[in-house]
């Protein structure tokens, strides 16, 4: 039995599912074959980063997800003190925030991956209009004919898997390997991991605790003499991840009743009592990176396939699904016709060397977590608790920063006009007014996942007849631009979404100032949208968000940035000037 298909994923994990989500909100013919016998239902990850829940927000899924989790709000500290309980007793030494303030308009919660896999899985079969996974599906091997790999239209690469019992092939111009740290995509193209496992060796469990420990429902981090525990709370009221350091054992030896004796000892002089152990597993620290991560870029491998590491900090699932965020709105763009296969050499370079830093990162986070490590080098208590602090612009995922290329070009932006950006970094959100209704808004809440690229333009103060005059000038260049892109038979905003943010008063502008290039005309009935122009200001029942302060813009300057559809800067602060961009 022999299936085409333009895109082939590997694995229905993290990654494989969220690029599918793209693919699907896209129209394009794909498949994902994965060997379990249904969806995920239980254990592994649930750390979801301020990153990744901005993603859930650009696909519209945010809503259920930030009902459902857990919002780590804070995080508590304790270490060890002799003088409580005697040997193994613990104190409390500090509060924190979990999330610096201002990093992001969106908390980091937890969640079962579950349950994100579920939501992603509905929202890719709701785009697509049928099942998108084939489960029982288990791949056997891969073979890409490199005769026709120069050809974009060739189904090139050819994957055989088995399905109880019975032989299949799939034909794919394109494949994503996400089938995990084991992936048989990248053994059959001879990749190798490497890295290294330690002698650590941590338990990870799901309960439901009956204690007296009073912060059992924070993020906490106990550093007692027994050993390191980290509390993770869970969705629900009463389910709890801990995360165990053991003495040095092979996983494959550790026991249940090993962690539950361990994790006594740590809460000592505290009450513990597991009432319900839901999952548990235990793993040995290691970190390993696949040695390539494409072959002829028409293979591409994401998440566990190509980089595995520890799961404390919280990565895992999250880069993981982020590199089929990057994927998956870059293999849509070729097979649309919007991008030569150019742009899919970006997703390794830009996915490669984010997963070295994870690497490098999770090799220093594991040493950190190691009591031993911390005793040989002299690292008290409260070190421990400032570099975890100083780590948090990374484990909240808005550390990633791209380097110049096709699509990010740091080179040619003018950095004097938006000093609170960054290019090649995520686009930050702040709250604005839209001018249509009063209402206020995330300003990324404008530019939602589907492919479309987002030019930002801010006018400053349109009262002022001189920057009136100047933004209708630049507007005419700019739809240009904007009809040059865009097939004539489609909406004005398919391609390109311009969306324009004014300092004025917003109730001393009127509407008719506004430049037809901001209210396109779309829909089957042919009415101008009135949803991309809004103001910098506080709205009747809401704050300012300073708009206009946070991304460094002089209230009075004018300038814009351009954003890729996955809300990184491509580049920003041109000035305009005589109707073009320059």
């Amino acid at each position: 039995m022999t299936e085409k298909v333009d895109v082939l994923i590997c694995g229905g994990g993290s990654a494989g599912l969220c690029a599918g989500v793209w693919l699907a909100r896209s129209g394009i013919n794909f498949r994902i074959l994965e060997k379990r016998a249904g969806p995920l239902e239980t254990g592994q990850a649930d750390g979801v980063q301020c990153r990744t829940v901005e993603i859930f927000e650009s696909f519209g899924l945010s809503e259920p997800l930030l009902k459902e989790a857990y919002h780590s709000i804070e995080i508590a500290f304790w270490s060890h003190d002799d003088a409580v309980g005697g040997v193994g007793g613990i104190r409390r030494t500090r509060y924190t925030a979990d999330t610096e303030p201002g990093l992001s308009h969106l908390p980091h919660v937890l969640l079962s991956q579950a349950r994100i896999n579920e939501l992603l899985t509905n929202e890719m079969e709701r785009a697509a209009g049928r099942s998108c996974v084939e489960y029982s599906c288990e791949v056997q091997g891969l073979e890409v004919d490199s005769e026709y790999t120069s050809d974009p239209e060739a189904y090139c690469v050819r994957v055989r898997a088995s399905k109880d019992g019975t032989e299949k092939d799939y034909h794919a111009k394109y494949v994503l390997g996400s089938d995990g740290a084991h992936s048989v995509i990248r053994k059959s193209l001879g990749f190798k991991m490497i890295g290294d496992t330690s002698d650590a060796v941590w338990g990870v469990m799901d309960v439901y605790p009956r204690t007296n420990f009073p912060d059992i429902r924070k993020k906490t981090v106990i550093n007692s003499e027994a050993g390191n525990l980290l509390i993770l709370p869970r969705e629900g009221d009463f389910l709890v991840r801990f995360y165990i350091e053991l003495e040095s054992n092979a996983a494959k030896d550790i026991t249940l009743d090993e962690l539950h004796d361990r994790a006594r000892l740590i809460f000592s002089p505290y009450v513990l009592d597991i009432a319900e152990t839901v999952w548990w597993s235990a793993y040995s620290i290691g970190q390993r990176l696949a040695n390539q991560f494409h072959e002829a870029y028409r293979v591409f491998l994401s998440g566990d396939a190509c980089h595995t590491h520890s799961p404390k900090a919280g990565q895992g699932m999250n880069v993981s699904l982020q590199d089929g965020y990057n994927f998956g709105w870059k293999v849509s763009a070729v097979l649309r016709g919007q991008a030569s296969p150019e742009l899919l050499k970006t997703y390794v370079s830009e996915r490669q060397k984010i997963a070295g830093e994870l690497i490098e990162f999770d090799r220093n986070w594991a040493k950190l977590f190691s009591s031993t490590y911390r005793r040989e080098h002299g690292i008290s208590s409260k070190q421990f608790e400032e570099q975890f602090q100083l780590s948090g612009l990374y484990t909240a995922g808005l550390a990633t920063h791209y380097n110049d290329s096709m699509i990010v070009s740091a080179g040619k932006s003018e950095v004097t006009l938006t000093a609170g950006l960054k290019v090649g970094m995520r686009f930050p959100s702040v709250q604005v007014v839209r001018f249509c209704d009063a209402r206020p808004l995330q300003l990324v809440r404008a530019l939602p996942a589907d492919s479309r690229w987002h030019i930002i333009v801010f006018a400053g103060d349109i009262r002022r007849s001189r920057a009136l005059v100047q933004l209708q000038k630049f507007s005419t260049g700019l739809e240009a631009i904007i009809n040059a892109f865009t097939p004539p038979d489609v909406d004005r905003d398919a391609i390109i979404n311009a969306i324009l943010v004014l300092s004025s008063k917003r109730t001393d502008v009127e509407q008719d100032w506004i430049p037809d290039v901001f209210t396109p005309i779309v829909s089957k009935w042919r009415v101008k949208s009135f949803f991309k122009v809004f103001f910098d200001e506080e709205g009747y029942s809401s704050p300012h968000g300073h708009a206009y302060g946070k991304y460094g813009v002089a209230p009075n300057q004018s300038a814009l940035v351009i954003i890729r559809p996955d809300h990184y800067l491509l580049i920003e602060e041109l000035r305009f000037s005589h109707g073009i961009l320059r």
